[in-house]
């Protein structure tokens, strides 16, 4: 493999999908060095090398523990004064709330909250906002409404960072809130009792990468021990089984698509043993209802789970999800996960019908420059960030889709590499150019006013037309190794396993294969593709190519049967096949010169 990082791979500099091939840079020294010292085969120290992994780091990454991780909780600005404050309140009886956001990770956040005060035989009230009527985040009506219904203490769980005016109204209505969030945080700060954000511009606490209900679990941990400390439990009451909850850590930071380094890979590697032994009945209906056994990986959370549990907030009661978490009762989480699988599908056919209006408006006017911005009416506003996340991965660019009714627009954005999304949306709110606005580096809501619409899409695709020139951005798929189609072996994804878990910052080993034939090609469940491919030893592998039909590269592959193509993608076990064969999940192919 080259050393230079730019070199295309295969020669490939546009591929099908419109993407440059580049040999994801190895330091080989330190490889050698790697597997010498630690006893790793080459390849899993290559890996390790090329992730950025050293002799220092290694047996760590490979055995993370959480202990050797875990920071003090008190190395968060306002940390303290929230555990006092929660403390109190537990110690005190009172009546306390958690408002929080619909997603995925405030679905898992209010239920971790939940779960901790029924541990301590307290129950708390749950409020989690209608996407559609009350939009992202805590808003006066429904805060005053806890207050009426004699609630004193309010925890917001993956939102309130930026909601000013909410929050001075829960205050005037005599309510304390505590902020438990990770969103992108502007100089000022709402008037609340406590705002524990790593992402705050005052925290140095390193840890900024969490999703929010990591920071919960910190905060819980500190609030546990606080308890602990006072005598609480000396009467016989029992302590909380924190490690027991790491599975609703591990679903909240991949479906948040937090980066899976750091603390955040022991969280997810944690989690993931937690959540395999199905203790979480809500979970384990879920897992049994999208057809998922055996051991959980981190995948079968972004694909399988999350989309699920989302469906409530995006398309049907928005509580659903949190629901399904905390439920006690084998029955009743059975039927959540029904109504959630269903919910999902509805989520897909809403999501299918968007997209191709997006593809439409796109078609007759292509993105010229920076972010691609599309505006529809009546679009539902519960699938515009999964189409969003569309654009980008068939665009190569950052994307805003625009939900308008009335004189609004509620908008979902997705980044890439390089731009700090949530850093962008507070601009165009200093600009004037939002109503409202937030988010991290790879995701962002907003709301902007139908008159402001074409001033916004200008303000955006010209930041992030000089920001993608700064950094010389490019289309560009990373390959960790170039194959040969018999070295596609169990063997060889057994041993990249010891990588897992992948995500974003840990990205699943992708390997490039040279000019094999495409045998065959099959449509598989409407919108994926079945492959074979073969070597010139006879030799055949499988491949599946997910969403293929969805976008240019489906057509090509169909139109390419019977010849040569350079392959890309990640190898894995085949489940349909009993798990000992292996099958190539594509993601790209690539022409072969002079084939």
């Amino acid at each position: 493999m080259s050393a230079d990082g730019d070199a295309a791979l295969f020669g490939v500099v546009r591929s099908l999908t419109g993407q440059r091939w580049r040999a994801r840079p190895c330091d080989e020294r330190a490889a050698s060095l790697l597997a010498q010292r630690l006893g790793l085969p080459d390849l899993l120290a290559r890996l390790l090398t090329q992730r950025g992994i050293d002799l220092d780091s290694a047996e760590g990454f490979l055995s993370p523990r959480l202990r050797d991780v875990l920071p003090e909780p008190y190395c968060l600005k306002d940390m303290k004064r929230a555990v006092d404050r929660l403390a109190e309140a537990v110690r005190d009886g009172e009546a306390v709330a958690v408002f929080g956001d619909y997603d995925v990770d405030g679905a898992t956040s209010a239920a971790l909250l939940v779960r901790f005060f029924r541990a301590l035989g307290q129950e708390i009230r749950v409020y989690i906002p209608d996407r559609l009527k009350e939009g992202y985040g805590p808003n006066a009506a429904a805060l005053e409404g806890l207050a009426a219904e004699g609630v004193r203490l309010v925890v917001a769980v993956d939102c309130g960072t930026t909601a000013f005016e909410p929050l001075a109204a829960a205050k005037a209505a005599g309510l304390e809130v505590l902020v438990v969030d990770h969103h992108v945080a502007e100089a000022a700060l709402p008037d609340a009792l406590a705002v524990v954000n790593p992402n705050r511009l005052d925290d140095d606490s390193g840890v900024g990468s969490l999703a929010a209900v990591g920071v919960l679990y910190l905060l819980l941990i500190a609030l546990n021990r606080t308890l602990r400390q006072s005598g609480y439990y000396e009467s016989g009451r029992v302590e909380p089984p924190l490690l027991k909850w790491l599975d609703l850590v591990a679903l909240g930071t991949v479906a948040d698509v937090a980066p899976l380094s750091g603390l955040n890979r022991v969280l997810v590697a944690q989690g993931l043993k937690v959540l395999s032994a199905r203790e979480n009945l809500g979970l384990a209906a879920l897992l049994q209802i999208s057809g998922q056994s055996g051991a959980v990986t981190a995948g079968q959370l972004g694909f399988h789970l999350g989309p699920r549990v989302n469906a409530g907030g995006r398309v049907g009661c928005a509580g659903l999800g949190t629901r399904l978490l905390t439920a006690e009762d084998p029955f009743e989480a059975q039927g959540l996960a029904q109504d959630l699988d269903r919910l999902n599908r509805e989520r897909q056919d809403i999501e299918a019908a968007v997209l191709a209006d997006a593809l439409a408006i796109l078609e007759a006017e292509p993105p010229s420059k920076g972010m691609i911005v599309v505006a529809g009416e009546a679009w539902h506003p519960g699938v515009i960030g999964i189409v969003a996340a569309r654009l980008r991965e068939r665009f190569g660019l950052p994307a805003l889709v625009i939900a308008l009714a009335g004189a609004e627009g509620k908008g979902s954005a997705r980044s890439i590499p390089g731009l700090d999304l949530g850093a962008l949306v507070l601009r165009a709110r200093a600009e004037r150019l939002l109503i409202n606005g937030g988010g991290h580096r790879m995701a962002a809501g907003l709301t902007v006013a139908r008159g402001a619409l074409a001033d916004l899409t200008d303000f955006l695709r010209c930041e992030t037309a000089r920001r993608l020139a700064e950094i010389g951005y490019r289309p560009t798929l990373d390959i960790d190794l170039p194959l040969s189609g018999a070295a596609a072996t169990a063997a060889l994804v057994d041993s990249c396993q010891h990588l897992s878990p992948f995500g974003v910052g840990n990205p699943q080993p992708r390997f490039a294969l040279r000019a094999l034939r495409l045998a065959q090609v099959d449509i598989m469940a409407e919108r994926h593709l079945r492959l074979r491919v073969e070597n010139d030893q006879g030799g055949s592998l499988r491949a599946v190519c997910f969403r293929a039909l969805d976008g240019p590269l489906g057509e090509a592959l169909i139109a390419a049967r019977g010849r040569r193509l350079h392959l890309a993608g990640k190898l894995e076990r085949d489940a349909w096949r009993g798990g000992e064969a292996v099958q190539l999940v594509l993601e790209d192919a690539a022409e072969v010169a002079g084939a």
